[in-house]
């Protein structure tokens, strides 16, 4: 009866734990929905007026516009995450160049560091790497669009990559605003931190799960010495992935 009892306390711990992180996760694809729809219907609103310039109209036009593909990249992030949550692992695995994946991104990204004037510091050692090409890609499209983000006009960004025997870690600085300190350590607060701009708390959701599926880790903080926010990821390495 002991062993009946305890086993069912854990199942029902489990339950709780598994319901609670479906609370938090409607609440924020809710949250991260409701800003560009209030955009689009206010200035959808504004659109129906008479009195308003070509300019206006051509600037409400190009805000909705801007908010209906935001709102895709949404529906496009829960049904990857969705997806991610039913794996086990991280599917097909290739052999590439993970400097070379993550040029290739900042360079997709130039556009919009360069319009806010980012000096970025850019650090690479050549490592090749086993695993989902495709996956470790969106690991950092996002982290680094978050970056910029909140990296504020003429800021500065910073990317590195390194090994040692047993790891690959990656880091990546912005001198962007702090997280608040109530949020450290607790596994929402990168959420909480992209509510401040355009979200995208689901973007961060999914890094986090395509480094559990990868057996690495990740963490966040503020850094103390230089002031800004740093990402630091790790991954295995293994001896094979550069023969």
């Amino acid at each position: 009866y002991s062993i009946l009892a305890q086993n069912f306390n854990k199942m029902a711990e489990e339950l709780a734990g598994t319901e609670t992180l479906r609370g938090d996760f409607i609440s924020n694809v809710s949250h991260e929905f409701k800003t560009p729809l209030a955009s689009i219907q206010g200035f959808a609103k504004l659109l129906q007026s008479d009195d308003i310039t070509e300019q206006e109209r051509e600037e409400y036009t190009q805000i909705i516009i801007d908010e209906t593909s935001r709102l895709s990249k949404l529906s496009s992030n829960i049904l990857r995450l969705t997806k991610l949550e039913n794996q086990k692992t991280v599917g097909k695995k290739t052999r590439f160049s993970l400097d070379e994946q993550i040029r290739k991104i900042l360079l997709v990204l130039e556009p919009e560091w360069s319009k806010k004037k980012i000096d970025l510091d850019i650090d690479l050692e050549d490592i090749m790497y086993v695993g989902s090409e495709e996956l470790m890609a969106q690991i950092w499209q996002n982290i680094i669009n978050n970056a910029i983000k909140f990296t504020p006009e003429g800021g500065k960004i910073s990317v590195k990559l390194f090994r040692n025997e047993k790891n690959i870690s990656a880091e990546i600085w912005d001198n962007g605003p702090s997280i608040a300190q109530q949020y450290n350590h607790n596994e929402s607060y990168a959420m909480v931190r992209s509510r401040a701009t355009e979200g995208n708390g689901l973007g961060l959701a999914l890094v986090k799960r395509i480094i559990e599926l990868s057996e690495g880790s990740i963490e966040v903080e503020n850094d103390m010495k230089k002031g800004g926010v740093c990402f630091r990821i790790s991954l295995p390495y293994l001896i094979e992935d550069m023969m």
